[in-house]
């Protein structure tokens, strides 16, 4: 089981962010390209630098679609529907599935009956952060790089 933290707003167009371990250490760093087509999103590993997720905004759409990327690698894509009070998403990302409260951020990701992570929002000593729980150590990543596409959706300029 791994868990990271990650600062609330997580996203934004024009800044870079550390998500962290649960010892506080900085794990990923995740950086927006200022200059791109579609807004693009990359997340570092902090120990080697590589690039090892990027999150990609597909243009000319009618709702805001991104598509995730792990290791350079296509792996599907996070839209936003239209909808009046809540958020909305369809999924087309790994065969998972999300259940729970997207508009307050408490909800669990699963793949068939299987719960792969949790995603919370949780009032921690220095403010609001989102608490991402993974039950498989392989499941961080792509759990992480869905979440980020998540609030991008959610929270992206043009909303």
């Amino acid at each position: 089981m791994s868990t990271l933290l990650i600062k609330q707003r997580v996203f934004s167009w024009t800044d870079s962010y550390n998500v962290y371990d649960e010892g506080a250490e900085p794990k990923y760093l995740v950086k927006a390209d200022l200059f791109s087509i579609g807004k693009r999103i990359r997340i570092m590993d902090r120990s080697s630098g590589e690039e090892v997720g990027m999150i990609h905004q597909r243009i000319l759409t009618m709702f805001k679609t991104y598509e995730i990327y792990l290791y350079g690698q296509y792996q599907g894509v996070i839209k936003r529907r239209l909808s009046f009070f809540t958020p909305n998403y369809d999924i087309d990302y790994r065969n998972w599935t999300l259940r729970g409260d997207y508009f307050h951020w408490d909800f669990d990701i699963f793949e068939g009956s299987l719960r792969i992570a949790n995603i919370s929002k949780k009032l921690l000593s220095f403010g609001d952060t989102y608490v991402l729980q993974t039950a498989r150590d392989e499941d961080e990543l792509p759990a992480l790089l869905m979440a980020i596409a998540m609030d991008a959706a959610h929270w992206s300029d043009d909303n």
